[in-house]
């Protein structure tokens, strides 16, 4: 649980925030180095379905619309985000912050894979850790001027999740899903812990729906018939994107090369950015 003292809760031995709902939490100011616009969060609550995929594609969508962009990789244990874009350097400092790193379009990358010798190198931290490092990729990153800051979250309800739905001025959260009810069910944590936290949700996109036959253009659903528009019915939601399987974006992803996809599922990312763009202070689509 976040660490700072509530006077909310008010805990008679250790003042601290007891429920993810706490209305005392503190949202950390963003440090003289950065002014930063929006933050969108992307989260599903499940592992697996290419949440830092949708992060990534988001991201460039954004910025090919002139968007000044930067991406958060919250999901320390198992950071994707600078695979997808092909990131081998380390950050460097200046002036007491840390710089990001910045792929061929020119987005902004903070992710603690950036900061390992090998890429493949286990992170092994408790969660207290865990979050304090989340918490200085906002409070120590000179993330300069953006227009949006995308924070990849990692899978679950636990520690990292509430740190940055507490310490981090979100504007959004987009929820990733896949066809399974397994997963619906799970996505659904996620849905409910937005809401406890006071946190804005701007829609689901349901990934991976489905396959399309190469040779007769059928649509294959390798996981079973999608529920997510009653899904988005039953919890009030927008969908936002239904994105097929594409071999084509797993093997640029594979190759670092994200930003240069175009392939069959941008079509169906265009309403997710739009609703990202079009959004007011609250969160509330336009």
């Amino acid at each position: 649980m976040d660490e700072t003292k509530c006077t909310t809760c008010n805990d008679k031995d250790t003042g601290r925030c007891n429920t993810q709902s706490c209305a005392g939490s503190t949202t950390l100011p963003p440090n003289p180095a950065s002014d930063i616009k929006q933050v969108i969060a992307v989260m599903s609550g499940k592992g697996g379905v290419g949440k830092s995929s949708v992060s990534a594609l988001l991201a460039v969508g954004l910025a090919r619309r002139g968007f000044k962009v930067g991406i958060l990789d919250a999901d320390i244990t198992g950071p994707s985000i600078p695979k997808l874009f092909g990131l081998v350097d380390r950050p460097e400092q200046f002036n007491n912050y840390i710089l990001p790193v910045k792929t061929s379009l020119g987005l902004q990358v903070i992710s603690l894979n950036l900061f390992l010798p090998q890429e493949d190198d286990p992170v092994i931290w408790r969660g207290p850790i865990l979050s304090s490092a989340v918490k200085q990729f906002w409070t120590d990153v000179a993330w300069g001027k953006l227009d949006y800051l995308i924070v990849d979250m990692p899978p679950g309800t636990g520690d990292v999740p509430l740190t940055v739905m507490q310490s981090l001025p979100l504007g959004g959260l987009v929820v990733v899903s896949s066809p399974q009810d397994l997963a619906m069910m799970v996505v659904s944590k996620t849905i409910k812990m937005a809401r406890q936290a006071g946190v804005p949700i701007l829609g689901l996109v349901e990934n991976m729906s489905y396959l399309v036959c190469p040779h007769c253009g059928e649509h294959i659903h390798p996981f079973g018939s999608s529920h997510v528009r009653e899904a988005a019915g039953r919890n009030g939601l927008p969908l936002l994107a239904v994105l097929p399987v594409d071999p084509v974006l797993a093997e640029m992803g594979d190759a670092g090369r994200i930003e240069d996809y175009q392939g069959v599922s941008w079509q169906h990312l265009e309403p997710l950015v739009e609703a990202v763009e079009k959004r007011d202070e609250r969160g509330i689509v336009l």
